[in-house]
């Protein structure tokens, strides 16, 4: 199983970002993704859930009402709308299962300037 992160960037506050994740994974239609992400100097964090169906979806409260997760089953694809950004978003980016597996993207990375 892979996971291939991108779409990340430098933006200024209050700005917009879609991130992308391409999933290897021949399971991928059965599993719930999440999004994950680690600031710097923090530990890595939960960001965003999906369901395998695309029905149900959680958020962290920190991104509740800013971010949209989304999936593409038919190309093995999980998707982050990020709008309103602050600085405290700034972090590499990464998606998984929920629960995660061990083996990590390489991430991509989100700045957000004020």
């Amino acid at each position: 199983v892979q996971f291939s992160e991108s779409g990340g960037g430098m933006v200024q506050v209050g700005g917009f970002l879609k991130l992308s994740c391409a999933v290897s994974d021949l399971s991928f239609t059965y599993r719930d993704m999440a999004w994950f992400r680690q600031g710097p100097g923090k530990p890595r964090e939960f960001v965003a859930l999906i369901a395998a169906d695309g029905g149900r979806r959680q958020y962290a409260d920190a991104v509740k009402g800013r971010c949209t997760i989304s999936r593409d089953n038919y190309k093995n694809m999980v998707y982050l709308e990020m709008n309103s950004l602050k600085p405290e978003d700034t972090a590499i980016y990464y998606c998984n299962r929920r629960p995660p597996m061990d083996g990590w993207g390489h991430g991509t990375q989100v700045t957000v300037s004020s």
